[in-house]
């Protein structure tokens, strides 16, 4: 029952990425958000945590309907302000809350669902009332390939589920993550991104990234985390102390730090008014200091390679593609050389599992998962179960998958899943990159994505992560209203590049 449940979810969730008509979009919409909670509660109705709910059904009742009144007055404000949806969508991003479900505990992104969940309503419910799009009404953007893809990798992952040995995990990953996800790609999608509106988004996520950036300044004073024992546990056993802020993870704090400071990067690099420079420098010497004490390789390399792209499509593509080859080569020369440096035995698997923080088994073994079924893979959400039994490894020792997004979809979806993955990429940087060089936003926009890809190479968390989607969406909408007149050459030209 839960896999045909979530199939149906993960078609309506497509179908709404695709439909040809708003009628239909917009109701295939409401039908995947409104499923995915039905499918969630179902799911773990006979659980502990919903004992209070069974047996105080009227108590249950008065949650929905209140609920479902927070919801309306929210879709009110966001249909007479359509404005606020973005803004509140950016400042709900990075806030997770701790639920548990299905016997695990999950880190979920409350707020975001609630800014979706009203945005979702201000967008479906004009367009089902309506009978046609009505004179004045702004077509429908048509499907690209990459909203295909998307709409594919839903349901695919959905239907893989039918002989995963995780459904649960793929099933939280499915309502958790995927189905809002899109969601919020198509809703961000169609905002009218004004430069103004790009400032104000901007000046929102530079505010919570330096409030994040005070907390971790206090965990790293006090030496006490706010969140995520586990970390903490680690920290104790280590020389080194690592700061996570109000995140479950560093490096998961660490990426959001550094897809920040793209965006203030790429201001500076288009800046020509020194106080612009003067104050952007300084913020980004702030998040500079809170990013170093995350301790976050992936992030470092993430927000390297994010500014090689800024400066490529800022001055000389091949210029930063010969100055990142050379940083690649230098840090290949540096673990073949001299691999004592940073602790590593060329001739020791454990030495190299060590010095890549347990990566190196873990991708091993995701490797030996997709020999064993390289055609259509261990099923959806599987990879942690299926490597704990091959490998007789601890749950902790698997809890993040591969901590390789590629191995982990090979090892999960074979051949079929890798394939619509790797097409998902090519569709998403040939949309964010072709013509970039033109708009100071699309730069930052492409930029930050080919920093969030490289993490999730090194990392996890691909389309789990709604930066992923909010990059894909803005960059969507910018490369459908289409390049500018002109390459801009400061911040107050790049108005040129969006439509007003």
């Amino acid at each position: 029952m839960d896999v045909a449940a979530l199939i149906v979810c993960s078609l309506l969730a497509a179908a709404a990425l695709v439909a040809p008509s708003p009628r239909g979009r917009a109701a295939a919409l409401l039908g995947a958000l409104a499923l995915a909670p039905v499918i969630l509660v179902a799911h773990i109705w006979d659980s502990s945590q919903l004992e209070t709910l069974r047996d105080r059904p009227a108590f249950a009742a008065v949650g929905v309907l209140a609920g479902l009144a927070v919801l309306a007055v929210g879709a009110r404000v966001v249909d007479r302000r359509p404005q606020l949806f973005p803004l509140a969508a950016v400042a709900a991003i990075p806030f997770r809350v701790p639920i548990s479900a299905g016997g695990s505990t999950s880190n979920l992104l409350l707020p975001l669902y609630l800014v979706v969940a009203a945005g979702a309503l201000a967008y479906a419910l004009p367009r089902l009332r309506a009978a046609g799009p009505g004179p004045g009404a702004e077509p429908e953007p048509r499907p690209g390939a990459l909203e295909w893809l998307l709409g594919a990798t839903l349901v695919l992952y959905a239907a893989q589920t039918a002989y995963s040995s995780d459904v649960d995990h793929a099933l939280e990953q499915l309502v958790f993550f995927y189905v809002p996800f899109a969601a919020l790609f198509l809703l961000l999608g169609r905002v009218a991104w004004t430069t103004e509106l790009l400032r104000r988004c901007l000046l929102v996520l530079v505010g919570l990234a330096a409030a994040l950036v005070l907390i971790g300044f206090y965990e790293y004073g006090t030496k006490q985390l706010l969140l995520n024992p586990k970390v903490l546990a680690s920290n104790q056993l280590e020389d080194y102390f690592r700061v996570n802020s109000l995140f479950f993870d560093p490096n998961i704090y660490g990426r959001f730090l550094a897809i920040v400071m793209l965006g203030l990067a790429g201001v500076l690099l288009w800046a020509r008014d020194r106080t612009d420079v003067v104050r952007t420098a300084a913020a980004l010497a702030l998040l500079w200091a809170g990013l170093v004490l995350t301790l976050s390789q992936s992030s470092f390399a993430a927000l390297l390679l994010g500014l090689a792209v800024l400066g490529g499509l800022r001055w000389n593509p091949r210029r930063a593609a010969i100055g990142a080859g050379g940083l690649l080569v230098a840090g290949l020369l540096l673990v073949l050389l001299a691999p004592g440096l940073i602790n590593l035995d060329l001739g020791d698997a454990e030495s190299a599992d060590n010095a890549t923080s347990g990566r190196y088994d873990l991708i091993e073994g995701g490797v030996g998962l997709v020999g064993d079924a390289p055609v259509l893979g261990q099923g959806s959400g599987s990879f942690a179960r299926e490597y704990r039994r091959r490998e007789g490894a601890s749950a902790a020792r698997a809890a993040s998958a591969s901590h390789t997004i590629p191995i982990t979809v090979a090892a999960e979806q074979g051949v079929v899943g890798l394939a619509v993955y790797l097409a998902l990429l090519a569709a998403a940087l040939s949309r964010l990159l072709r013509g970039a060089s033109r708009s100071l936003p699309r730069a930052v926009v492409g930029a930050a994505f080919c920093a969030l890809l490289l993490h999730t190479m090194v990392y996890a968390a691909f389309l789990e992560d709604p930066l992923a989607w909010a990059l894909l969406a803005v960059g969507t909408a910018l490369w459908r209203a289409g390049p500018p007149a002109r390459r801009p050459r400061a911040v107050d030209v790049d108005a040129d590049a969006v439509p007003a």
